[in-house]
């Protein structure tokens, strides 16, 4: 397992330690049962094998300040990207190869989709007959009719009954829930 802290823009020019140690704590609490904390973050990757890297660039790109998260896990990659908007209006603005504009605030629910018509409508009806109510949508795609990513951000707690419902939507790959 392979993690990568990319730290650009603005970003870059800061102490970026306690940042790579929150990641690594983040990443690790939700996966083990033993107690993670800022101390022990670090050499509890270690002991399980994860190679955590950082990686810093001062080219802005599209922001003027960007903190990325790859995993590389069991032959897959994963790929998170945040900024913040007026200093102090935190958003994730990449997931994977998809560009969104995410609030990382309260349940999300990460579906991956086919970009077609009807997708977004079948969720939403989905959700509304089992009483939950949705927040904000966002969406990216990586070509007119290719693969796209709806996040949804909801009012509650969805139950693995409701995310294998969506999940045998029409056109859905996969479906996953994240409370922040």
């Amino acid at each position: 397992t392979e993690m990568t802290i990319e730290y650009l823009g603005e970003a870059a020019k800061i102490n970026t330690a306690p940042v790579t140690i929150a990641a690594i704590k983040g990443f690790l609490n939700p996966i083990l049962l033993e107690t993670v904390n800022f101390v022990n973050a670090p050499v509890i990757a270690k002991e399980r094998g994860i190679e955590v890297k950082e990686m810093k660039s001062t080219d802005e790109g599209d922001y003027q300040s960007m903190i990325a998260l790859r995993l590389k896990a069991r032959g897959k990659e994963s790929y998170f990207a945040g900024t913040l908007f007026s200093k102090k209006d935190p958003r994730i603005v990449y997931v994977d190869n998809f560009k969104v504009e995410i609030f990382p605030e309260g349940e999300l629910l990460f579906v991956y989709n086919y970009d077609r018509p009807g997708v977004i409508g079948n969720i939403g009806t989905l959700l509304g007959k089992n009483q939950i109510n949705i927040a904000r949508m966002h969406f990216g795609r990586e070509s007119q009719g290719g693969m796209a990513i709806s996040v949804v951000s909801i009012d509650s707690h969805a139950s693995p009954e409701i995310l294998e419902q969506i999940k045998n939507l029409p056109n859905i790959l996969s479906v996953r829930q994240i409370s922040l």
